[in-house]
């Protein structure tokens, strides 16, 4: 996530079940921070156990799953959609939740005025609140030509202050930075078709669509990049001021969280990829865009975390974040300070930004040119740093990172790297022998599920699975039924208490005049 962090700590392999705070210790967000995913991890692995890989409860009857039912809209209206019901799905433990929210009654201007209409209970293919479709360029697929299956795309991401204001205590102040980030579960119902799950039409049984699907999705969730950091002394660090011990290798100043995200994904001779040191946790919300002119709420807390000449930016708002789209980083040509307004190097892209209902923010990224090694440089490419595999590639103070070769890459990969002062290095897995391991990114983890298959006006073939729920009403006991009830209990303390209650000495008693009648 995007948050300012000093490092997340969770392992699942590691078997920890609670963080333990002690008496007199410094609290750190990473203490806190692994103690929410502990739960995290506990709630949603016991949840894909019982439920298996995903699934919808039923009604109280067992008859039908309310959450995420497909009905395809065609022919009807101007264009083709789909409509989401509402309610809950479980995507590997996560809870997807579709309800819409109940509209709110605003008190009225003046008499006659008529009420607002009331939305209906389910969400289209066209309004549904994260995927932020366009009709220009995502129309649904012609079932009337081939059917297509529609699906579940379920992940995570962070939200700041910046994205949604009403995160911010405003009676900290404005020069107060925000207090916590929040994690937003994001899903998408998307279509696919048949030629990419390699089906063929003669055969679409449930059973075939779900197998075809599950191997599909099982190469989108995992991502086959795989980077391994190191810190080492550069070679100009006999030039450096005495501000850090001379052995160190990592030669920054101040304990930093690097973060290493992949920009525009493919082949790595199409990929490139960004870094900050700060986690990319630095943004500015966007009052105004104008050309290249861009008018921001505020310049940074301080020195470190506002933009200078020469920064390169990512331009983006809570729709483009949320389709994880690659958007050209821009270069920040000119400040004007006193106006709090930022020259980039281009316009923005058309059609991002421009709606502040969607919260348009500028993300600062901290690389400033390609790597270089060996005397050479690679120029950026859309701004980013092309990735180059099976070298090591420095970015900043000795900090150096490694692609593996044969990797496929995916826009919002990311891997964290934790610098050190106090070590002089940089916190990554290595080998008995010290080597950096590599390591798969530490996400974005994509969780995908079939809903339906869309052959027509007809209707669509639900591919969805349910439970039922647990409890049920207790059915009304009998004379008989009690009567036996109370007898087994009784059996059931006298093999227990074979005295009935009675001390020992009295037990006794009864039983040697028993003895002697």
């Amino acid at each position: 996530m995007h948050a300012d962090l000093s490092r997340l700590t969770f392992r699942p392999e590691r078997h920890y079940s609670a963080v333990v705070a002690q008496q007199g210790r410094v609290q750190l967000d990473a203490d806190t921070n692994e103690q929410t995913a502990i739960q995290l991890h506990q709630a949603r692995t016991l949840a894909a156990d019982l439920i298996g890989r995903h699934g919808g409860p039923r009604d109280a009857a067992g008859r039908d799953i309310a959450g995420f039912h497909i009905d395809y809209v065609g022919g009807k209206y101007d264009i083709d959609t789909l409509h989401i019901s509402g309610g809950r799905y479980y995507v590997e433990g996560i809870l997807v939740d579709a309800t819409r929210p109940a509209p709110g009654e605003p008190v009225p201007d003046e008499e006659g005025d008529e009420d607002p209409p009331t939305p209906p209970p389910y969400w289209t293919y066209w309004d549904q609140p994260d995927a932020f479709r366009d009709p220009e360029r995502d129309r649904l697929p012609s079932p009337a030509q081939t059917p297509f299956v529609v699906y579940l795309n379920v992940w995570e991401r962070s939200v700041t202050a910046a994205e949604d204001p009403a995160l911010r205590e405003v009676a900290l102040g404005a020069a107060m930075p925000d207090t916590a980030a929040r994690v937003k579960v994001v899903w998408q119902v998307l279509p696919l078709s048949l030629a990419e799950l390699a089906i063929e039409n003669t055969d679409l049984s449930k059973d075939v669509v779900r197998a075809a699907f599950d191997k599909w999705a099982q190469k989108q969730s995992l991502s086959s990049a795989r980077l391994a950091a190191r810190s080492r002394r550069p070679d100009h660090a006999d030039e450096d001021p005495c501000l850090v011990r001379p052995d160190a290798r990592y030669r920054g100043t101040e304990n930093q969280l690097y973060r290493v995200e992949v920009h525009t994904g493919g082949e790595a001779k199409d990929a490139t990829f960004k870094w900050s040191r700060e986690n990319g946790s630095v943004v500015f919300p966007v009052d105004e865009l104008d050309g290249t002119w861009v008018q921001l709420a505020s310049l940074g807390q301080d020195d470190k975390l506002t933009l200078d000449v020469g920064d390169y930016v990512e331009f983006t708002d809570t729709a483009y974040s949320s389709r994880l789209e690659a958007l050209p980083l821009l270069r920040v040509e000119e400040l004007d300070l006193p106006g709090r307004r930022v020259r980039l190097s281009a316009e923005p892209e058309p059609g991002v930004g421009r709606r502040p209902d969607l919260n348009p923010f500028l993300r600062r990224w901290d690389h400033q040119e390609g790597p270089r090694r060996q005397g050479r440089s690679t120029s950026l490419k859309g701004g980013a740093v092309p990735v180059t595999e099976g070298e090591w590639l420095p970015l900043e103070d000795g900090v150096e990172v490694y692609f593996a070769k044969g990797g496929g890459y995916r826009t919002g990969d990311h891997w964290l790297i934790p610098a050190r002062t106090a070590t002089g290095s940089v916190e990554w897995p290595t080998d008995p022998a010290r080597r950096p391991l590599l390591q798969q990114p530490a996400g974005i983890t994509r969780h995908l599920a079939p809903l339906a298959l869309v052959k027509g006006e007809e209707g669509a073939v639900d591919l969805r699975f349910g439970f039922r729920p647990l409890a049920g009403s207790m059915p009304a006991a009998d004379e008989a039924t009690l009567a036996a009830e109370e007898q087994a209990r009784r059996e059931e303390l006298a093999a227990e208490d074979p005295s009935h209650g009675r001390s020992q000495t009295t037990a006794e008693a009864e039983a040697a005049v028993g003895e002697g009648e």
